[in-house]
């Protein structure tokens, strides 16, 4: 009897070993989730994902820790993604830069679309048109004048080739119908320390980015690029009142998995980054920095591919047009 019952036990014991692996490839995320930002530290990819970040990982009930990987407009945090196991372990924050790598990049070793599935968009963030704190205007129209007079002689400074502020800039010497001279820097902060320091004339960013710098003082302010005035910015007229209706556009940041993700780890990491939106310290922050989390109807990963596709479509001629292309 004692033999028999032994060997029920070990039967048993073989049947349960057998069942908890399946378990636990069923259950996700089964350890930290890495979030991957193709920006450097201190930009405003970074603070989004840094905000969201917390609240997700207390969702997941496991962190999800922010790896910034910059350097070419986001595509080597992109690589860098295709290289990890598509379990939803590791994953990325993209703006809108995700955007136009279809038409900027055309020898990349991945297809910039097709490798990812959107999580869920995130925000949608107002762009300032902002100069050195010794820039000689005080207004859009001063500015516009200066910038028509000087043209090339002034430096216009963004985050990398297909960045969010490289597309303000693009889009900003369009409507001036002056061209100025470019300056890509690995990353918003970079480029922001040196308009403080004043060794950069101009930029064009997010007000995630730029919003404390403008209330401090360290950099001049001439305009936002949205159809209404920012709440955390309202003494900065928006482009339409100040005589640039052409200028107009918002970035945005969006969570991605590579391709291959299950379906189960895509849903659960979207019902996370719902949570965040709802957060109340989220919204708070985003409010501070002139920006909010979009409605939960614009979060599913279906409304955020829909978004995705119409914004590649919309910056496609604008950059076939400027002849800026990364290689």
């Amino acid at each position: 009897m004692f033999a028999f019952t032994k060997r029920a036990l070990l039967g048993l014991g073989i049947v349960a070993g057998l069942a908890e692996p399946s378990v636990a490839q069923t259950t996700f995320p089964q350890r930290p989730v890495t979030l991957i930002v193709g920006f450097s530290a201190g930009g405003p990819s970074d603070i989004v994902a840094r905000l969201i970040a917390a609240p997700m990982g207390a969702d997941l009930g496991q962190p999800v820790v922010v790896e910034n990987v910059p350097g070419g407009g986001s595509t080597i945090g992109h690589a860098r993604l295709l290289q990890a196991r598509p379990d939803g372990h590791v994953i990325m924050l993209g703006g809108l830069g995700q955007s136009t790598v279809p038409t900027l990049y055309r020898r990349l070793g991945f297809d910039p679309v097709a490798s990812l599935n959107p999580i869920g968009l995130i925000n949608e963030v107002p762009m300032t048109i902002i100069a050195r704190r010794a820039f000689p205007a005080n207004s859009l129209a001063e500015f516009v004048a200066v910038a028509r007079r000087e043209g090339e002689r002034l430096n216009l400074g963004n985050a990398g080739v297909g960045s969010t502020s490289h597309l303000c800039g693009l889009l900003l010497m369009s409507a001036l119908g002056t061209p100025m001279t470019t300056v890509p820097y690995r990353g918003s902060a970079p480029a922001l320390n040196d308009l403080v320091a004043g060794t950069l004339d101009v930029g064009c960013d997010q007000s995630t980015n730029t919003a404390e710098q403008i209330r401090a003082g360290s950099i001049r302010a001439f305009a936002v690029s949205t159809a209404e005035r920012v709440p955390a910015l309202p003494d900065v007229p928006t482009t339409t009142e100040a005589g640039l209706a052409e200028m107009r556009m918002s970035g945005w940041n969006m969570l991605y998995a590579p391709t291959g993700t299950p379906q189960a780890a895509l849903e659960r990491l979207n019902r996370a980054l719902l949570a965040a939106l709802r957060d109340e310290t989220v919204a708070r922050r985003f409010a501070d920095l002139g920006t909010a989390p979009v409605p939960a109807s614009r979060a599913t990963p279906e409304a955020s591919r829909a978004f995705w596709d119409a914004e590649i479509a919309r910056w496609r001629p604008l950059i076939l047009a400027s002849g800026q292309f990364a290689d």
